[in-house]
C-alpha cells in the first residue's frame, strides 16, 4: 500500500495526496445460545458478553490457532441500484485442537445462516449441523457454536449466508461513483481490505497469517464487468439479464489481498516477456490516460521477475484506478486498486512530478507482488517486511529501469523525511506492538515505509549490493507463500555469505570492503541479527559526533533529538539506553577513497591513513545518521565548499546541507553556520542539492510569513530573489530538459511567484488569460501549470473560472492543481467555500478532504481557519473518517505542526486532552505537541540570528 502523504515527502509533490480512509460503526444481527460451559473459564469476567447478552467464548483479540482456513468459496452478488449486496461463502477449514467453537472476523455483516459440515456429510450428502452465532462488536468477532466438538485434525466446511449495504466510506466492500462526459453520475462497487476490513466484506480469518485459497463468484448486470484476483474462467447466463462470472482458484494468501470490483470500465493490455497479460482499468473518458501506466508496469515487471529470479506466480495482472480511494494504492495480488492521481496520466495536463509519482507507485506496489504477497509478514508488528521493502524496491527498480529519473536523490529525501519524524522522543520503533484495529492502521506510517526502507539502503551498502541480492532472493524462495517475522530476514541475508566471505572478524564483505572493521561475534546470522537489532527494535536515530586532530578522528555516538538542546535537563535522561551498531563510510580532502568502519560503542577512535584539511562521513548519504563535527570540522567543509565544491560528492553535498540544519534545530549548530553552508550555492552544479539549500530557505520565509514578522519576511524575501536571481531569470515557462532541470524550473518560478516577484507574476497572469480567453483549451506547459493558476486564483473572476474548470476537468492531475490554486487564495470566504464543498463531498471529494485542510493551513489567511474548522466540526470529520484512518493524523498534523507561539501549544494540548477524556487517543498527539515545542524553541534561539544574517546580507 501507498499512503499519500509521501506526495509531501519532496518539495516537487506538494499538492493534493492525502490518505483518507473510513471505517463505519459495527452492527451484526444474529440469533444466540449458550454454548456448553466447559468452554469457559470459572471465574467470573474471564469472558466478554455478546451482543445478546451471553458469555462470549473467546476474550483475546486475536484469533485462537485451534482452527485455520484452507479455502474459502465465495460468491457476492453486489445491487448497484440499493447500493447492498448478498453473499455466501462455504469455508474449509482445518481442526488443530478439539473444540466446541469457531471464532471469526465479521464486522457490519447481517449473518442469516451458518451450517456446518463434516467431510462425511459432504460423502453421504447429509444435511449439515445448523450453527448458533454469537457477536462481540468490540474484537469484531463472532462465535460458531457447534453442538459436538469438532474432532482434531479433521477437515469441516462452513457454510455462512450473509448481507450488508455497500460501505460509504473506503474500506470494505464499498461503493465509488464519477460523473462521464454527459454529466450522469455512475456507481460502481470495489473492495479495499488492508489492513483488518475483510471483514467488512466477508466472516473470515481475518489476520496475515491465515493463508487460503480463494475461488470467488460475482454476480453482476450485464453493463458491468467484475474483476478479482484471478483470471475469469467462465460466465453464466442467469435469468432477468444476469450474469455470474467464475474465478480461478487463487494462491495461498492472505484475506487482505482479496479482491473484487464490478464497474463500467475500459481497458488496455500488453503482455510481459515471460507472458503475464498485463491490463490498466479506468472509468471510459479516462482510459485515454492509461496508457503510460501500461509501459511502466510492463517494463518493471519483467524487471521485478529477473530480479527475484521467481516467475511472478499469477497469469495476469491488472491495475486499476478508483475515482473514491483512500490510500495512494493497494497491492490486492493480481488485482492492485490505485487513486486515480496514482495511476493515470495526461500529456496534457500531468506534470514531471506526477509521472514520476505514477512510475513510483507503480514500482512500489508490483514490489509488493514478492514482498508482502508472496511472503507475508506474520503479523502487523512487522509491517515494515512489506512497506519497508516495497518503498526500497522502489530505488532498486527505478534506478535500473528508469535511470534517466535519477531516483537515488528522490531516495535521499525518502530517508530525510524518516530522520524528521524519528528525531522526535514520540518516534517509535520499526518493530513495533500493535493489538487493535486502530494501533494496526497506525503502523503504516513513516517509521514502517521510510526508516524501514533506508535501513534496507544501508545494510545493502554494508553487505554489498551482490550479497544483499542474493540475501533477499534466498528470502523470497525460502517463505514463498508463508508468513515471516525479522528474523527470518536477517537469517537469509547472512545466509548469503559464503565461509570464504568472512574475514577474521566475523563479516560478510566484498574483498573491496575490507578495511577498518572491528566486528567481534564469528558468526555471519548473529551477526547482522545483532547489528540490525539496534535499528529495528529500539527508535530514534544516532548522531556521530567526529573530532579530528591532525590525523587522528575521535568518535562519539548520542541518540540524536530534534528540539532537545544539550544543556537542557531532559537531555541526559532522554540519552540512556541507547547504542546503535552504526556502519559508518567515510572520505577525506587527500583520498576519494570510501573507508569504513563499525561504531558499536559509545566512543571509538580512528587513524587517517594520511593528514587531510577534511574528512566527509556518511558518503552518498547511505547511512541513517547525522554526523556532527566538532572543532573546525565545520569550517574547513564549508571552505571546501566555497573553494571547489566539486571535490565532495553531489549526494554529500546534499547530506551536508541537510545535517546542518538538523543540528541547529537541536542546539549543536549555530544558524548562520548553516546559513553560511548555502552561500556557495550560487556556484552548485547539482540540481538536487541546489533544491535541498533552497528549500530550508523557503521553509524559514514561510515561517517569518505564518507569524507576520514582518521585517524577516521581507529580508528573507529579497535575499531569496537577489543571490537566486541569475538561476530564475534563466527558467523558461516551458517542459523542456531533464527532469530535475523540470523539477527545478516548477521549483523556482512557484518560489519566484509566492514572493510577488514581478516577472514571473505578469508571465503567469498572462498566460491565465490566454488560457481563460480559450475556454481552457489553451495547453499551458504542464510544469507551470499549478503556478499559472495559483497566480490566477488571485482574483474572484479567476478564482470563480478555476472552481467551474474544477468540476469539467476530467484530469485527477489537473484538479490536484486547480485545487491547491483554489486553497491560495487570501479571501477566507473563498477558503470556507472550499471547506465546505469538501465536507459536502459532491464536487470536491472526501478523499481529497484531509490534503485540502492541510493546504488551507499553510495559506497564512487560511491557517486559523482551517484550526478552528477541525475544533469545532470534529464530530463531523469522525462520521466522515475512523479515528485511526490516515485522514484523521493528517487532518490532525496538517492543521497544527506548522504551529509556534505558546498560545497555538496550549490550545491544541487542550484539545487533544478533552479527545483522551472522550476516549480518543492516537499516538500522533505527542507528536504533534513536539514538533510544536520544537517549532517555539527554533524561533526563541534562531530569529535574532537569521534577522542579523540578512541584515549583513540585504
Amino acid at each position: 500500500m501507498v499512503h499519500l502523504h509521501r506526495k509531501l515527502i519532496f518539495s516537487v509533490y506538494i499538492g493534493f495526496y492525502l490518505a483518507t480512509i473510513i471505517l463505519p460503526k459495527i452492527c451484526v444481527c444474529s440469533q444466540f445460545s449458550i454454548p456448553s460451559s466447559d468452554q469457559f473459564s470459572k471465574a467470573p469476567g474471564a469472558f466478554p458478553v455478546a451482543t445478546n447478552g451471553e458469555p462470549f467464548p473467546w476474550h483475546e483479540l486475536r484469533l485462537p490457532n485451534t482452527v485455520i482456513p484452507l479455502h474459502y468459496d465465495l460468491f457476492v452478488h453486489p445491487n448497484l441500484t440499493s447500493m447492498d449486496f448478498v453473499a455466501s461463502e462455504k469455508i474449509e477449514v482445518l481442526v488443530r485442537d478439539a473444540t466446541q467453537f469457531i471464532i471469526l472476523h465479521s464486522k457490519n455483516l447481517e449473518i442469516m445462516n451458518v451450517t456446518l459440515h463434516s467431510e462425511e456429510d459432504l460423502k453421504y450428502r447429509k444435511p449439515g449441523k445448523k450453527l448458533n452465532v454469537l457477536s462481540y462488536p468490540a474484537h469484531q468477532q463472532i462465535a460458531l457454536l457447534v453442538p459436538e466438538k469438532l474432532i482434531a485434525d479433521l477437515k469441516y466446511y462452513v457454510a455462512i449466508d450473509f448481507q450488508a449495504k455497500l460501505a460509504d466510506g473506503f474500506e470494505g466492500f464499498y461503493k465509488s461513483t464519477y460523473r462521464n462526459l454527459g454529466g450522469e453520475t455512475r456507481t460502481i462497487a470495489v473492495t479495499d481490505f488492508e489492513p483488518t476490513e475483510a471483514r467488512m466484506a466477508f466472516p473470515c480469518f481475518d489476520e496475515p497469517s491465515f493463508k487460503a485459497n480463494f475461488s470467488i463468484k460475482i454476480r453482476r448486470e450485464s453493463r458491468h464487468i467484475a474483476l478479482s484476483n484471478m483470471p475469469k474462467v467462465k460466465t453464466i447466463e442467469l435469468e432477468g439479464s444476469l450474469l455470474e462470472d467464475h474465478f480461478e482458484t487463487t494462491v495461498k494468501m492472505s484475506t487482505y489481498l482479496v479482491a473484487y470490483i464490478v464497474c463500467d470500465f475500459k481497458s488496455v493490455s500488453g503482455t510481459t516477456s515471460s507472458g503475464v497479460k498485463v491490463s490498466i482499468y479506468a472509468s471510459p473518458d479516462k482510459w485515454s490516460q492509461t496508457h503510460y501506466a501500461l509501459e511502466a508496469s510492463l517494463k518493471l515487471l519483467d524487471f521485478y521477475e529477473n530480479y527475484f529470479d521467481i516467475n511472478y506466480p499469477l497469469p495476469k495482472l491488472d491495475l486499476i484506478a478508483i475515482p473514491d480511494f483512500g490510500p495512494g494504492a493497494m497491492e490486492n495480488w493480481g488485482l492492485i486498486t490505485y487513486r486515480e492521481t496514482s495511476l493515470l496520466f495526461d500529456p496534457k495536463t500531468s506534470s514531471i512530478s506526477d509521472k514520476l509519482w505514477v512510475t513510483t507507485v507503480i514500482a512500489h506496489e508490483l514490489a509488493h507482488q514478492w514482498f508482502g504477497n508472496l511472503v507475508t509478514m506474520e503479523w502487523w508488528n512487522d509491517i515494515w517486511l512489506n512497506e519497508g521493502f516495497a518503498t526500497f524496491m522502489e530505488l532498486i527498480s527505478l534506478d535500473a529501469t528508469y535511470p534517466e529519473l535519477h531516483f537515488d536523490y528522490c531516495f535521499l529525501e525518502v530517508c530525510f523525511e524518516a530522520i524528521k519524524r524519528d528525531s522526535l522522543n514520540s518516534s517509535r520503533p520499526i518493530s513495533n506492538q500493535a493489538k487493535t484495529p486502530t494501533q494496526i492502521q497506525e503502523m503504516f506510517d513513516t517509521v514502517s515505509y521510510n526508516k524501514g526502507a533506508c535501513i534496507l539502503n544501508m545494510l545493502k551498502d554494508f553487505l554489498s549490493e551482490e550479497k544483499f541480492h542474493k540475501g533477499i532472493i534466498h528470502y523470497l524462495k525460502k517463505f514463498s507463500y508463508g508468513n515471516t517475522k525479522n528474523d527470518d530476514l536477517w537469517s537469509s541475508l547472512s545466509n548469503s555469505c559464503s565461509e570464504g566471505d568472512f574475514t577474521s572478524g566475523g563479516f560478510c564483505y566484498s574483498d573491496s570492503k575490507r578495511t577498518t572493521s572491528t566486528l567481534t561475534s564469528q558468526g555471519e546470522n548473529a551477526e547482522v541479527k545483532e547489528m540490525t537489532a539496534t535499528w529495528t527494535l529500539q527508535k530514534g536515530i544516532p548522531l556521530v559526533v567526529v573530532e579530528q586532530e591532525g590525523r587522528s578522528l575521535r568518535l562519539r555516538q548520542e541518540r540524536f533529538l530534534s528540539g532537545v538542546f544539550k544543556e537542557d535537563p531532559e537531555w541526559r535522561a532522554l540519552q540512556e539506553g541507547y547504542l546503535w551498531h552504526i556502519p559508518l563510510t567515510y572520505s577525506t580532502r587527500s583520498s576519494n577513497t570510501i573507508h569504513r568502519h563499525i561504531l558499536k560503542s559509545k566512543t571509538d577512535t580512528l587513524d587517517l591513513p594520511e593528514k587531510s584539511s577534511w574528512v566527509k562521513f556518511n558518503v552518498n548519504s547511505n547511512g541513517y545518521y547525522i554526523v556532527h563535527y566538532e572543532g573546525h570540522g565545520w569550517d574547513q567543509l564549508i571552505a571546501q565548499l566555497n573553494q571547489n565544491h566539486t571535490l565532495l560528492r553531489p549526494k554529500d553535498r546534499v547530506g551536508l546541507i541537510h545535517d546542518a540544519f538538523q543540528l541547529v534545530s537541536a542546539g549543536r549548530l549555530t544558524l548562520d553556520k548553516a546559513l553560511d553552508l548555502t552561500r556557495y550555492l550560487q556556484h552548485e552544479t547539482s540540481i538536487p542539492a541546489l533544491l535541498k539549500g533552497l528549500g530550508y530557505l523557503e521553509l524559514f520565509y514561510h515561517m517569518m510569513d505564518r507569524r507576520n514578522i514582518s521585517d524577516v519576511t521581507e529580508n528573507l524575501k529579497h535575499y531569496l530573489l537577489q543571490y537566486f536571481k541569475p538561476v530564475i531569470d534563466t527558467q523558461s515557462w516551458s517542459d523542456e530538459g531533464s527532469i530535475w532541470d523540470r523539477m527545478l524550473r516548477s521549483t523556482l518560478l512557484k518560489l519566484a511567484c509566492d514572493l510577488n516577484h514581478a516577472p514571473c507574476i505578469q508571465k503567469a497572469t498572462e498566460l491565465f488569460s490566454q488560457w481563460m480567453e480559450s475556454s481552457g483549451k489553451l495547453n499551458i506547459p504542464t510544469d507551470v501549470l499549478k503556478i499559472v493558476y495559483s497566480v490566477g486564483a488571485q482574483t474572484t473572476a479567476g478564482w470563480n473560472y478555476l472552481l467551474e474548470q474544477y468540476e469539467l476537468s476530467v484530469s485527477g492531475a489537473e484538479k490536484n492543481k486547480i485545487l491547491y490554486a483554489l486553497s491560495t487564495s487570501k479571501h477566507q470566504e473563498k477558503l470556507m467555500k472550499l471547506i465546505e464543498l469538501g465536507m459536502e463531498g459532491k464536487i470536491i471529494k472526501t478523499q481529497d478532504l484531509a490534503a485540502l485542510l492541510h493546504a488551507i493551513a499553510r495559506n497564512p489567511k487560511g491557517q486559523q481557519l482551517a484550526w478552528n474548522f477541525v475544533r469545532e466540526n470534529w464530530t463531523h470529520l469522525l462520521k466522515k473518517f475512523d479515528l485511526g484512518s490516515y485522514a484523521v493524523r493528517m487532518i490532525i498534523s496538517g492543521t497544527t505542526s506548522h504551529f509556534s507561539f505558546k498560545d497555538e501549544l496550549q490550545e491544541v494540548k487542550l484539545f487533544f486532552e478533552s479527545l483522551k477524556a472522550q476516549g480518543s487517543h492516537l499516538d500522533i498527539f505527542q507528536t504533534v505537541l513536539e514538533t510544536i515545542s520544537k517549532n517555539i524553541k527554533w524561533l526563541e534561539k534562531n530569529l535574532p540570528t537569521l534577522r542579523t544574517w540578512l541584515l549583513v546580507r540585504t
